[in-house]
């Protein structure tokens, strides 16, 4: 076979952004905005008339984004289906049940035994067939319940953790034990927008081999002075004697989704406890001039090694877990110490006008800046950064999520793709490869926004394009989905699962886990405390908005000017 025809990233998918810049901010009482959002919305019809606000022949940007055929739609829903069975189907066929596919060589891919050393691979890769768990709930959004079974059944025949690999414990949490967990709920909770998806014959096997995962993770939690856990373990025998001391902020702060709902549903509080703890470490070592984190830290004397302060790569998750374990858990403390960092990320690390739709001066950017002065430390941005504005959506700002997102979108028609990293200030790409991640089509599916092509070549099909990329891309063109019509609300996870925001995870069956701890931010003013988890940010767009594109088209030009487009 061809290599054109088994690369799962020449996904031809060439959407004109002849956009929906207004389907995002749609418009109307049917869209929720904020904490309702994430897929509790319903998207019904909508009404073109609105169309007659525009003038379209007098502004190019207003031609470009103000129409998107229903054919055109279909079209992209049938794609975005199609890229998903492509690389699904040969991962079944010629890499199960192996990790991931190697697109092309046609092979599987396991952890690198002959190079311990090889992280890359070694910290995602555990011999436990990575693809086919972390692609278990896309089968459901596609609506093939018939392979779901099959596949969880194939999980729960031929998967085992006791294995002598070691593991990144962030991407153990986030990949496996995330994809089981959301699994197993939407098997056995038939109130939730798939229907009564279960078998007759499940006995709760995925929620017992989550467990028996985060068991053989808690090794990491261990014999560290902070509370902060080691960011590898092996799933046999623990840490391993020569584990260094060095963890990255999201790493260790981004496990508390997965594994409070997995205390919540098991009555077990030992999985949430360390989660809380690591985060509450960690937010205790930020720094009392800007509030910043750094990006990695000595899990044993709590020292930062990188004072690098930004929202991309080793901080990403940190933030978006905060808002999301509130969400959750409706827990204050969490929503605390967001509110709080978000407001240190807006005085620190944003530059340019304080307005996005408004004003003059640069279009707003966040850059990398020195957690303890605030001081620029570099001229580049990552690819990961591309998730906040679709976090900035959730947290109510949409303005900011707008100019955001606008800006990623621009480096992206420039490149046909967007960058590992790009340097702001030389208009180009300092890390020259896109491995197909997820991040700007969230962010763009939580901006009900739309996306261009991508094409690119690289021997790895990484298990996050099946569990999230190609699902956000369906979701995206897919109106009548089950969970856009749902009456329940959910969130995603950092990898893309689905999960509940259900009344089970607000209830605990032990007492608080750290009663009035020194660290903790303080309880707020009442002007300043956090919405009710399950109100919506609807009004937070002004009705003369509701019918016109999001962003104005000076500032749209402005931005494409930015990154060199014209």
């Amino acid at each position: 076979m061809q290599w054109r025809s088994i690369v799962v990233g020449l996904v031809v998918l060439r959407l004109s952004l002849s956009c929906v810049l207004w389907l995002a901010f749609g418009l109307g009482p049917n869209v929720s905005w904020g904490f309702n959002f994430p897929l509790g919305f319903s998207l019904h019809k909508l009404d073109l008339s609105y169309l007659s606000f525009f003038d379209g022949n007098k502004d190019e940007y207003v031609r470009r984004y103000s129409s998107f055929p229903d054919t055109l739609k279909a079209k992209m829903k049938d794609m975005a289906k199609d890229m998903f069975y492509f690389g699904y189907d040969n991962y079944m066929k010629y890499a199960f049940p192996e990790d991931e596919l190697n697109p092309i060589d046609c092979k599987g891919r396991g952890p690198d035994v002959l190079n311990p050393s090889n992280i890359n691979i070694n910290d995602v890769l555990g011999n436990y067939s990575l693809t086919l768990i972390d692609t278990l709930d896309t089968l459901l959004v596609l609506g093939n319940v018939t392979e779901f079974h099959k596949a969880v059944k194939l999980v729960i025949d031929t998967v085992s953790f006791d294995k002598d690999s070691t593991v990144q414990v962030f991407e153990a949490n986030i990949r496996i034990l995330g994809s089981l967990i959301s699994s197993h709920i939407l098997l056995t909770d038939p109130k939730h927008p798939f229907g009564k998806v279960g078998f007759d014959d499940y006995d709760n096997e995925l929620l017992h081999m989550a467990h028996d995962l985060a068991v053989r993770l808690l090794p990491a939690f261990e014999n560290t002075s902070t509370g902060i856990p080691y960011p590898r373990v092996n799933l046999k025998t623990g840490v391993p004697p020569d584990s260094i001391n060095e963890t990255c902020t999201a790493g260790a702060g981004s496990l508390l989704v997965e594994f409070g709902i997995l205390s919540r549903l098991i009555g077990d509080s030992t999985f949430e406890w360390v989660a809380r703890r690591a985060v509450r470490a960690l937010w205790n070592l930020r720094s009392n001039e800007t509030g910043l984190l750094g990006n990695v830290v000595n899990i044993q004397t709590g020292q930062w090694v990188s004072k690098q302060s930004g929202l991309g790569a080793g901080m990403d998750s940190f933030y978006e877990y905060l808002l999301k374990s509130y969400l959750l858990f409706g827990e204050k403390e969490d929503y605390r110490m967001f509110q709080a960092a978000y407001e240190s990320i807006h005085n620190h690390m944003r530059r340019g006008r304080e307005s996005c739709n408004e004003g003059e001066g640069d279009p707003p950017l966040y850059v990398n800046v020195n957690m303890f002065s605030g001081e620029i430390m570099n001229t580049w941005i990552d690819s990961l950064q591309a998730f906040f504005p679709g976090l900035q959506v959730l947290n109510g700002d949409v303005d900011n999520a707008i100019c955001l997102h606008a800006f990623y979108y621009a480096i992206w028609k420039r490149f046909g793709a967007l960058p590992e990293r790009y340097n702001w200030q030389l208009q180009a790409p300092d890390v020259l490869f896109y491995p197909l991640r997820p991040e700007l089509v969230e962010s763009t599916y939580l901006l009900f926004y739309f996306l261009l092509c991508f094409d690119t070549l690289k021997d790895r099909m990484e298990s996050f394009f099946l569990s999230e990329t190609c699902k956000y891309l369906y979701l995206l063109f897919d109106e009548d989905n089950p969970l856009h019509k749902s009456d329940n609300k959910y969130i995603f996870t950092t990898e893309g699962h689905v999960v509940p925001i259900d009344k089970r995870f607000r209830e605990k069956q032990w007492n608080d886990l750290f009663p009035c701890e020194e660290g903790v931010l303080a309880e707020q003013e009442p002007n300043k405390r956090p919405p009710p988890s399950n109100t919506s940010n609807c009004n937070r767009i002004p009705e003369e908005r509701r019918y016109t594109l999001p962003l104005k088209s000076v500032y749209m030009r402005q931005i494409d000017n930015m990154v060199g487009l014209f």
